[in-house]
């Protein structure tokens, strides 16, 4: 009884404490506001964790980014290696490369960590990607969420400049040959790209001031911008709601899904920390560049059969397939064969993504509020876009990789490459034309599925002597489903048709 008491007394003193602490905290914290946030609705779709992902790869990122500042020294300066790997002892190489040496080789645990960072961005990138084709396809851009679009693609922009300076800091043999390709990017801007590449280089390639700028703009400039767009990013997810696939209850004007809390808190930590340990253990298993393998920089030697990351494979592809185009206008020499594949091609492509929702709104002049997912196949010309610039996208990444294709199967390299280049041209018409077909073809499968049920596999016999099939109807949910996407209609009259046959 007494002890039963003193519990009693326990958590009526526990429960004040709380309270107070509460009270407390509300006076000068949102608290109580905040209160609503937790019982948020998330969707439970696979597909929304894309985005999760990305977020969870980049907080490992910076996790290992803080790691390897304590022991990267991002200098030129040109020094003699004499440490643990002896295939190198001897060699004259930049503080930079002998650095990232010493923390592959001597500091414990420094090659799990370099490799963990490196795929961690290489996640990163891939997540973003494929997050943002998710948006694409389901047309979650639309309105109200156009601004988010934007920012999904700035972020993608500014990763991938965060990914190529991280990758060339090392100072070895094959990201030497990427920023010795970088500079003939920079060269080929008309009239002024010798001065761009001075100032980036600080003077003559490969110059003393690079990997030092690098250094600044990998660990402080990008991070910072990249931290606060998602941060302004995932308040806007906050603000306007989830968009959810059509659903029996599910429409425009709500959110369906899981509360924050606890519910979709539990689901992505765990995410959180299935994404960290699939990593960690992806680091440890499987090698990713390994810079000992091609040496330091050296300016008088070019990496044979190098390839960069996927994500810039696309800009080594097209480098490839145009041919040495130059004009020269008022004594200086346009380089088209490196201006048009380098500078214009992503300025066309970023200027698109930026510009699609907008262009879309006005062809379609549909301007009304979205929150429900739009499936692929019944928006063909979207769906067809798409997958005619994926297309471009697989033959500019494989035409990356021309030389190793033809060493590997033994044919011409300038045969494969002319197959590319025609590749580049009508592969994309031919994937806009049969996409956009195999969706009409889908939408008459959903209609003939609603008008006539699903089909049970069965064939009998009529009076007439004749054979059909055997259909029963959809479920109500299958039903309500195909009706939220505009099939109502045609179901309608096929059932009046029914009724005056009768």
């Amino acid at each position: 009884m007494l002890w039963r008491r003193s519990r009693a007394r326990a958590d009526a003193r526990a429960r004040h404490a709380a309270q107070r602490t509460a009270d407390y905290v509300d006076a000068r914290l949102p608290l109580s506001e905040g209160g609503g946030l937790l019982r948020k609705a998330f969707p439970d779709h696979w597909s929304f964790l894309l985005g999760e992902i990305a977020l969870y790869s980049f907080v490992v990122l910076l996790l290992t980014g803080v790691w390897l500042t304590l022991f990267f020294h991002p200098s030129m300066t040109e020094v003699v290696y004499h440490g643990s790997f002896v295939p190198l002892d001897g060699t004259r190489m930049s503080s930079a490369y002998e650095s990232t040496l010493d923390i592959s080789f001597d500091v414990r645990g420094g090659l799990l960590l370099r490799q963990l960072h490196h795929w961690a961005a290489l996640v990163f990138l891939s997540a973003i990607g494929l997050h943002l084709l998710r948006i694409f396809f389901t047309g979650a851009f639309r309105r109200p969420r156009e601004v988010n679009w934007l920012i999904g693609v700035t972020l993608f922009m500014l990763a991938l400049a965060e990914g190529f300076a991280g990758y060339s800091l090392p100072d070895d043999l094959l990201s030497g040959t990427g920023l010795r390709i970088a500079q003939g990017i920079m060269l080929s801007i008309p009239v002024v790209g010798t001065y761009v590449s001075m100032f980036a280089f600080g003077g003559e390639f490969p110059g003393e001031e690079l990997i030092p700028r690098l250094y600044a703009l990998h660990i402080l400039l990008l991070p910072g911008l990249l931290l606060a767009l998602i941060t302004v990013h995932l308040i806007l997810v906050f603000y306007l709601k989830h968009t959810h696939w059509s659903g029996r209850g599910r429409t425009n004007r709500n959110a369906v899904g899981k509360p924050m809390f606890p519910q979709f808190t539990a689901a992505s930590g765990g995410l959180s920390l299935m994404v960290f340990g699939l990593l960690t253990l992806l680091s440890g298993i499987a090698q990713i560049n390994p810079i000992w393998a091609y040496g330091p920089y050296r300016a008088d030697i070019v990496s044979t059969g190098s390839q960069p990351d996927w994500y810039v494979g696309f800009l080594e592809g097209s480098l490839r397939l145009v041919p040495p185009w130059e004009t020269v206008v008022a004594g200086h020499t346009v380089m088209w064969n490196v201006l048009l594949p380098a500078v214009v091609l992503p300025g066309v492509l970023f200027a698109v993504l930026y510009a699609y929702p907008f262009v879309e709104r006005w062809a379609t002049g549909d301007r009304e509020e979205h929150h429900l997912c739009d499936r692929p196949r019944d928006k063909p010309v979207r769906t067809g876009l798409g997958v005619a610039a994926l297309s471009c996208y697989a033959v500019l990444l494989a035409a990356g990789g021309n030389d190793i294709i033809a060493h590997a199967f033994e044919i011409s390299v300038n045969a494969l490459t002319w197959v590319f280049r025609i590749a580049f041209v009508l592969l994309p018409l031919l994937a806009f034309m049969v996409t956009k077909r195999v969706c009409v073809a889908l939408q008459e499968a959903d209609q003939e599925r609603l008008t006539k049920g699903e089909e049970t596999g069965e064939v009998r016999q009529t009076i007439a002597g004749g054979y059909e099939e055997s259909h029963e109807p959809l479920d109500e949910e299958q039903r309500y489903v195909l009706r939220s996407y505009g099939y109502r209609v045609e179901e309608e009259r096929a059932s009046s048709a029914d009724e005056l046959e009768r």
